[in-house]
């Protein structure tokens, strides 16, 4: 593969990754307007992200299976063109019960992207290369992040927040070009791929009993409910407890994202001397650490400087175990890579409703239940990674 068609599959398979968190991260500044003007409170509003992450994660499960069967692009344009008919109605959403129910759609369009970006990688790349490929992509991912809270405010505050489903709109459409004229079809479709329940069931259930799927990617599920718990608190916390406005708040969430950023990179280098394995290893130590002393600090309460500084440690060992646990959960598999895929995304975002929720619930107008819930993910991550190292 030369560099110029390396490039630009890499940015094709990143903008399909970063579709279903750019949904997440350029909204969230808009949740006080969303607020105002369906005539709730922020807390309600918030139910349209637990939604979200019930239906990206049921909706991966669906996936997995069709994009094994009929090819990896037929799948990925029917769930983009899904997409582009949900953002349109969430824009046009006069209630809380039909934005909740819209986003649940939207997510479904939406996480056809990330298991069809895991599944092609594994189909184009040899398997020493895969982390290192995750890596590259998680600096793609970042650019969420980065810049959709940035935009999402400016939106808000400028047009009004129906105007965000409107740029998600637009995104969504750009990427199904892309995705048509310059994704090479990585996988023929296997007629023999069966979607009788019972054969998914079992198909599914044969993923998770191959040992390294089983460790890593619980493990990397754990992450991210540690990771959603962040997203879906952060609102409250900052523009809540501390008063950040809106733009400032977009600025807060860019920073912790360069933590990932950085860390993705910086992880790529790594690679060449330590595997995965290890790697992973040393990011959940630093990231139980970080929400030790992140909850301790929080009960005691602490400026917003000090409590961004430990959330972007924390976010930094995300941007080491993300890729690599990710590449060694989805190595054993060929033929049923997009499955592997699916249910490991499935996973991740369950992992990430129930983390989002756990916020809500225990909601204290301050820091205590994002930290809390930070630490028990970070601590489940570490068990299941030390648990795979003693068996074997």
């Amino acid at each position: 593969m030369n560099h110029r068609r390396h490039t630009t599959l890499i940015l094709v398979l990143g903008s399909l990754t970063a579709i279903g968190p750019f949904s997440i991260d350029m909204y969230l500044p808009g949740f006080p307007t969303i607020a105002r003007d369906l005539g709730t409170d922020i807390s309600h509003v918030g139910l349209s992200l637990t939604s979200y992450f019930v239906g990206i994660s049921a909706g991966q499960l669906a996936y997995g299976p069709l994009l094994d069967r009929y090819g990896r692009k037929r799948p990925l344009m029917a769930g983009l063109l899904l997409y582009v008919f949900a953002a349109v109605a969430c824009g046009l959403a006069s209630s809380i019960p039909w934005l909740v129910a819209m986003r649940f759609v939207l997510a479904l369009g939406a996480c056809v992207g990330i298991v069809a970006a895991r599944a092609i990688v594994r189909d184009l790349f040899p398997l020493k290369e895969v982390a290192r490929i995750f890596s590259t992509l998680m600096l793609v991912l970042a650019v969420s992040p980065i810049v959709a809270p940035s935009v999402g405010a400016y939106v808000a505050d400028v047009y009004g927040w129906r105007y965000i489903f409107a740029v998600l709109t637009a995104i969504a459409v750009l990427i199904l070009l892309l995705v048509v004229a310059l994704l090479p079809e990585s996988r023929p479709p296997d007629r023999s791929i069966s979607f009788h329940p019972v054969t998914l069931v079992r198909t599914y259930l044969n993923v998770f009993r191959e040992p390294e799927f089983a460790a890593y990617g619980v493990a990397s599920a754990a992450a991210s409910a540690g990771l959603f718990a962040y997203i879906a608190a952060s609102p409250s916390v900052f523009m809540g407890m501390y008063g950040l406005s809106e733009q400032q708040f977009g600025i807060v969430f860019s920073l912790s994202a360069c933590g990932v950023v950085g860390a993705s990179q910086v992880n790529r280098l790594w690679l060449r001397k330590r595997t995965s394995k290890e790697i992973s290893i040393v990011a959940v130590v630093a990231q139980t650490t970080a929400a030790v002393v992140l909850l301790i600090l929080a009960i005691i309460g602490v400026p917003a400087a000090v409590l961004l500084a430990l959330l972007f440690c924390y976010l930094v060992g995300l941007g080491f175990l993300s890729p690599n646990t990710t590449a060694v959960a989805i190595a054993p598999f060929t033929s049923h890579a997009g499955t592997a895929s699916a249910l490991m995304g499935s996973m991740q975002m369950a992992a990430g409703a129930i983390g989002s929720s756990l916020v809500s619930l225990f909601h204290t107008e301050t820091a205590v239940p994002m930290a809390g819930v930070l630490l028990v993910a970070s601590l489940g991550s570490l068990g299941l990674q030390l648990g795979f190292k003693a068996r074997g």
